[in-house]
Formats: C-alpha cells, sequence, structure tokens
C-alpha cells in the first residue's frame, strides 16, 4: 500500500510526482478540475494512526475536494424519500440533484487512476466514464423496458452538449474577450462532427427504411435489423476514434494541455489518492449513481404527471441539463477564460460519445437481454438532432478570411447566441409537444405483448 499511496508531508502537502507522470488528462478532467477545491490536510497528517489518516485524507480529497459537495446531501435524502414514502416527484428531484456531484467525482477519480496506469490506459478510462451516468440510467430504463427513456434522454444529451454547453461557452467566452477574436484549433471539431454525422446517417436510415415500407408491421423487423447492424458500425467507428485519439493522432487531442500548465485550476502535477483508494472510490460512487439512476428512471413517470410536464421534455432537457451541470459548468469557465479548445473538447467530445458509443452500445445490450431497440428515434427527433448537427458544424468551420487557410478557427458571441437559440426552440418544441403514455418495449421470445405503434411508431 505504501507504494501507490500518495504520502502526506509535514506540511500537510502530497509529495508530488514528476510532470512526465501526469497521464489520461483530457477536455473532460480539465473542464471538471475548475470545480475542485485545493485541500488543507495539515490537520489530517496530525492524526497517529496511518489507517485512520489515510481514509481522512480520502474522505476530505473526494467528498469535500469539490465545489459541488454541497449537493452531497442529497444522495441521503433522495435515499430517506424513498425508503419513506416522500412521493415520486421528490424521489426524482433529489436524486437528479445527487447525480450531479457524482458525475463530477466520475471524472476526478478516473484522472487519479490514469496517474497511476499511463496515458493510453488513462485515456481509455475516461473514454469509458466520460459519460458514465448516461450509461447507467439508460441501462436502468431498459431493464424496466423504458426505450422511450432511454432515446429521449441520449437525444437530449447530444441537444444539451451541441446547442447549450458549446452555445453558452461560445457566448459567454465572446461577451467576456469582446474585444479579442477568440480562436480555436479545427482539427479536433473537424474529426467530431464527421463522426456525429456518420452517427446521423444511422439514425435517419432506419427511419427512411420505415417510411418507405409498405406498413409498420412489414418493416419493424428489417429496421430492428439495420439499426443493430448500424450499432456495430457505428461502435468500430468509435473504436477507430479511440485508436486516432490514443494513438496516431495523440497531438490533436494535447494542445489544450499546453496552454493549461501554468493555469491554477489545471496544474496539479500529482495524484491526491492512491491507485487502490482510486478503484475503491470509483467502484463506490458508480454504485451510488446506480441506485440514484433507478430512483430516477422508476419515478419519471410519476413526476411528469406531478408536475404537468411532459416525459420528453424532462428527458431531453432536464436530465441531461441536472446530469452533466458540473461539466458544463466547466467549460462555461474555460470559455470565460478565452480557452475555447478545452470547451469545444467537453461539449464535442461528449456529443460523439454519446452519439457513436452509448447509443449503439444500448442497442447491443438491448438485443443481449431480448428488447427491441432500434435507431428509429421518429421523425421530430432524428430531424432535431440533423439540424443540430448541421449547424453546429456550420458553426465550427464558419473562419475569417485571415484565418481561413490555417487550422485556427474564429470565434464571436453571435454564434453562441445563435447556438442557444435553437436549444430554446428545440425546447418549446418538445415542452408543447403532448406525450402519450409510454409503452412497454417488445421482448424477444419472452410472451409479452406490446403495441407496435409505441411512441416512436406514431
Amino acid at each position: 500500500m505504501a507504494s501507490t499511496e500518495p504520502r502526506l508531508m509535514e506540511s500537510g502537502n502530497i509529495k508530488g510526482l514528476s510532470k512526465e507522470t501526469r497521464h489520461g488528462r483530457t477536455a473532460h478532467n480539465m473542464s471538471s478540475s475548475s470545480l475542485r477545491k485545493k485541500s488543507d490536510l495539515a490537520l489530517v497528517s496530525k492524526v497517529p494512526c496511518g489507517l485512520v489518516r489515510l481514509l481522512l485524507a480520502n474522505l476530505q480529497e473526494v467528498i469535500l475536494g469539490t465545489k459541488l459537495s454541497v449537493l452531497f446531501p442529497a444522495i441521503p435524502a433522495a435515499i430517506v424519500a424513498k425508503c419513506y414514502g416522500f412521493g415520486d416527484p421528490w424521489v426524482f428531484a433529489l436524486s437528479l440533484l445527487g447525480l450531479t456531484p457524482l458525475a463530477e467525482r466520475v471524472s476526478f477519480l478516473t484522472e487519479q487512476i490514469a496517474y497511476y496506469t499511463g496515458p493510453t490506459v488513462g485515456g481509455l478510462l475516461n473514454a469509458t466514464c466520460g459519460n458514465a451516468t448516461e450509461l447507467i440510467i439508460a441501462i436502468f430504463a431498459l431493464i424496466q423496458y423504458k426505450v422511450d427513456v432511454v432515446k429521449y434522454s441520449l437525444l437530449g444529451s447530444i441537444l444539451s452538449n451541441l446547442l447549450l454547453v458549446l452555445g453558452t461557452s461560445l457566448f459567454c467566452g465572446g461577451i467576456a474577450n469582446i474585444t479579442k477574436e477568440q480562436k480555436f484549433d479545427r482539427r479536433q471539431g473537424d474529426v467530431n462532427s464527421l463522426l456525429l454525422l456518420m452517427a446521423l446517417l444511422c439514425h435517419i436510415l432506419p427511419l427512411m427504411f420505415r417510411y418507405t415500407g409498405d406498413s409498420v408491421v412489414v418493416t419493424a423487423k428489417p429496421t430492428l435489423l439495420l439499426s443493430r447492424v448500424c450499432s456495430i458500425i457505428m461502435l468500430i467507428g468509435y473504436f477507430g476514434y479511440l485508436v486516432f485519439q490514443l494513438w496516431t493522432h495523440r497531438q490533436f487531442f494535447e494542445t489544450q494541455e499546453e496552454v493549461d500548465d501554468s493555469d491554477d485550476l489545471t496544474s496539479q502535477e500529482a495524484p491526491v489518492i492512491g491507485f487502490w483508494s482510486g478503484f475503491a472510490w470509483l467502484a463506490a460512487m458508480t454504485a451510488v449513481i446506480a441506485l440514484l439512476s433507478e430512483f430516477v428512471v422508476g419515478t419519471i413517470e410519476n413526476a411528469s404527471e406531478s408536475w404537468g410536464i411532459s416525459v420528453s421534455f424532462i428527458s431531453i432537457i432536464l436530465l441531461p441539463i441536472v446530469g452533466n451541470a458540473a461539466e458544463h459548468a466547466g467549460a462555461i469557465i474555460f470559455a470565460f477564460k478565452n480557452k475555447l479548445d478545452i470547451s469545444l473538447g467537453v461539449a464535442l467530445g461528449s456529443a460523439t460519445q454519446i452519439a457513436v458509443f452509448v447509443v449503439p452500445l444500448c442497442v447491443v445490450i438491448s438485443w443481449i437481454c431480448g428488447i427491441k431497440m432500434d435507431l428509429d428515434f421518429n421523425l421530430l427527433e432524428t430531424g432535431s438532432l440533423a439540424l443540430s448537427i448541421i449547424v453546429t458544424a456550420f458553426t465550427l468551420q464558419a473562419r475569417s478570411l485571415i484565418f481561413f487557410m490555417t487550422l485556427d478557427g474564429t470565434s464571436h458571441y453571435m454564434k453562441g447566441f445563435v447556438l442557444l437559440l435553437c436549444y430554446i426552440v428545440i425546447g418549446a418544441c418538445f415542452f408543447v409537444s403532448p406525450t402519450p403514455t409510454l409503452n412497454q418495449a417488445n421482448v424477444l421470445d419472452l410472451g409479452v405483448k406490446s403495441s407496435t405503434g409505441g411512441l416512436f411508431r406514431a
């Protein structure tokens, strides 16, 4: 244990590692780090018992080491509300609040583990756990056969990252630096835009296939098969993206770190918890996220009825905003500091990961479980996704004549303002759109009947 745990000095600080051991830092890590607090371990270092001292140091770093620690009481409050029957709206709201700091802490813990595993394994951890909250919520929704909630929540996460997070970052960054012409490296954005367009194609094809068929009953099975093939293709594309990001063109994704080495928010040169402690905390955080996700999925319909808000609006708008609040806030903070590469890395990277990894993975998981989930998100949802991707791609490609022949893109607050207006319009669309009762998903070979109409077959 002593060889892997960071050592407490007499001053209460952690004995640092060399700068060369800093591995696995991504835009998501640096974005989340803007919400972290430096811990003073001077008092903890005076505890005589080594095991107790280590436990207290970990508690201080993991629980109190974030500015969102004030939201941690929402976790036991949600459990108490569930156990004592306070009402589903209360359980739903408290669970959402409890998920907010947990998402940031998962990013923190993966970064801590990455210090010991090296850049490749650390990058894979970040790529896998970057949207752990959305994935866990989707899995629990699938377990309860709420395929519509899965589709809505994942669609909302993509729209939120592309329009709300990116739009707010560009708008706030442009206002804060109104006398400067903001620049960013387009290379990372180009790769993400290509992957998003590929994901869009995989969503449009099942939709078009259904509309070109004679009837829903005739095209239902071929649409499902096509969706599964497209999901496998997207997962292959995501694997290629990881190879591109972690090995062959790693420099595209590391240039953003060079400009942040002097920033107090991101210049952390040593891990603050040990390797096995990090894994233990990551497992515990994942278990709590799973518990709260089960609460969210189980109470979303009753909360919708109680508040008079459609399930589609809650899933597409509220869930992504609350679940990714820490990551979103970090992206906006770095936009204020005129560091758009980090902001773009957070928004586009998260949207790409959900579109070409989480969504197809959910289709594959549902396939294994015998649940009929396809990529047919219906016309309204798919149209919103398509227009959002196209608007974002045009926003990132537009450049001034001065930088037309360079790798730099340019931004100003008007670009962010337009993206925000697009998000408001889409949110208003789903707010006024009536949502019928959620149908159970079709289950293969289990004798469970389900209407072939369904929410996404209307």
